[in-house]
């Protein structure tokens, strides 16, 4: 699948997250989402993106944007990487890739030489309708509320 454009309707997805809680498109209606595409729970990056997402989570709920992260990851393992990091906010479960195939971000990649497929980093920043707002395929993991804001 392609990566949907700004402008465009977002994919719909229906995933629960870490706690078994369900969790679809149509159910944050009226308000922003920053859908966010992480490769793997407690790795150094992805750790460092869910903090800064966690330190500034006040801040971009102030602004109107709900935080969802998804991952390829089963439910506990983003249960013990939430709790070990207290993070307020759900992380999606996307063990069949269903959402990060829609999305476009499972590509293929390489490390060391070796390509294989993998979640590419990406975020994209859903409006009040659930068009795509704006889609953030360079994430400063240490930075990455600023992006949003």
């Amino acid at each position: 699948m392609a990566i949907p454009h700004v402008g465009e309707q977002a994919p719909a997805f229906d995933a629960l997250d870490q706690h078994g809680t369900r969790h679809r498109l149509q159910d944050y209606a009226g308000r922003k989402v920053a859908l966010y595409f992480y490769p793997k729970d407690d790795t150094s990056g992805c750790t460092a993106q869910a903090c800064n997402l966690r330190d500034n989570y006040s801040a971009l709920l102030a602004a109107g944007i709900q935080v969802l992260g998804v991952s390829i990851d089963s439910p506990q393992s983003h249960q013990k990487f939430a709790g070990k990091y207290e993070l307020p906010f759900p992380l999606l479960v996307d063990e069949d890739k269903q959402l990060v195939e829609a999305y476009g971000v499972w590509q293929e990649k390489s490390m060391y030489g070796r390509k294989y497929m993998g979640t590419m980093r990406y975020t994209f920043l859903l409006d009040e309708q659930g068009c795509i707002e704006k889609v953030i395929t360079k994430v400063d993991t240490k930075n990455h509320a600023a992006q949003l804001l």
